[in-house]
């Protein structure tokens, strides 16, 4: 059994680490309150520049756009993976680089990867990554993704790539994060949605103009939004990682406390018993 000064240094040392998990938790629970609320609003802001979208578009106008024609189907793909900017948050970084991996395995293409957080591992780092952006903030705003859509944007325009996915937790809720993959571009209209080529608009200032923003508008809204879900299961995720770690450490430390009890009671029991010896010995020697 151990000592006494042994069990109480590991006492100090788990309940440092208790503190340590409980300020994580509590610092990612208002980075989630923050994050959750801008996703859902840009999930709001999103389905209506899709609505505006297809309401604007006929099949005429979706091949004549730049950022709507599929060209060669068995040309590069590029995946956009999304990772936490650190760890300590469960499986989160895990679930998700092995999803990205099973799709890989499965692909017939040629493929390239962009990652975006800080966060890294070997599997990662076997993957054919051609840019990483690093600067990504837990709690990103608008401009935070500008770099990133217009990154996006430049290599499909350029040809350097002929399609592009991101690859993402999608947030469900605060306990479920799920590894979805989310086609940005080209942009396409979903096969059910039916437009109406003789539908009687005006448009101002002309047409082409007013389509050209609104599809720029639906693919820097559509990045932000699932970045933001990303950041929201990360959030969600290290908060589940941390309550969990916290409940442990309170277990262990009762575990501790119980065991220190018993090596006191065991050093009280071993000094009375050389204490009655010792008393023992001087009676017999009295005699």
């Amino acid at each position: 059994m151990a000592n006494i000064r042994e069990i109480r240094d590991r006492i100090k040392g788990v309940k440092n680490t208790q503190q340590i998990t409980k300020a994580m938790k509590m610092v990612s629970v208002s980075k989630l309150r923050k994050t959750q609320l801008s996703m859902n609003a840009m999930r709001a802001f999103t389905q209506q520049c899709q609505q505006l979208m297809f309401s604007l578009l006929d099949s005429e106008a979706a091949v004549e756009h730049p950022l709507m024609n599929r060209r060669n189907p068995e040309g590069m793909i590029t995946y956009v993976v999304v990772v936490a900017n650190r760890g300590l948050c469960g499986a989160y970084n895990t679930n998700l680089v092995r999803y990205l991996e099973k799709i890989l395995k499965e692909q017939t293409r040629p493929y390239q990867v962009v990652v975006v957080g800080r966060w890294t591992s070997e599997v990662l780092s076997r993957m054919p990554v051609v840019r990483t952006f690093d600067g990504f903030p837990d709690t990103p705003g608008p401009e935070d993704c500008m770099q990133i859509t217009e990154y996006l944007r430049q290599i499909y325009l350029s040809g350097q790539t002929e399609e592009i996915q991101i690859v993402y937790e999608h947030f469900v809720n605060v306990i479920t994060q799920v590894p979805s993959v989310f086609g940005i571009l080209p942009v396409q209209l979903p096969e059910d949605q039916q437009t109406q080529p003789g539908a009687d608009y005006c448009f101002e200032p002309n047409r082409e103009e007013l389509i050209d923003k609104t599809v720029e508008l639906y693919l820097s809204s559509t990045v932000y939004q699932l970045l933001l879900e990303a950041r929201t299961g990360e959030h969600s995720a290290r908060i589940t990682a941390m309550g969990t770690a916290t409940d442990n450490t309170e277990e262990l430390i009762a575990e501790l406390s119980l065991e220190l009890n018993r090596a006191r009671q065991a050093q009280i029991t071993t000094e009375i018993s050389e204490i009655a010896g010792g008393a023992a010995a001087l009676g017999h020697k009295k005699s």
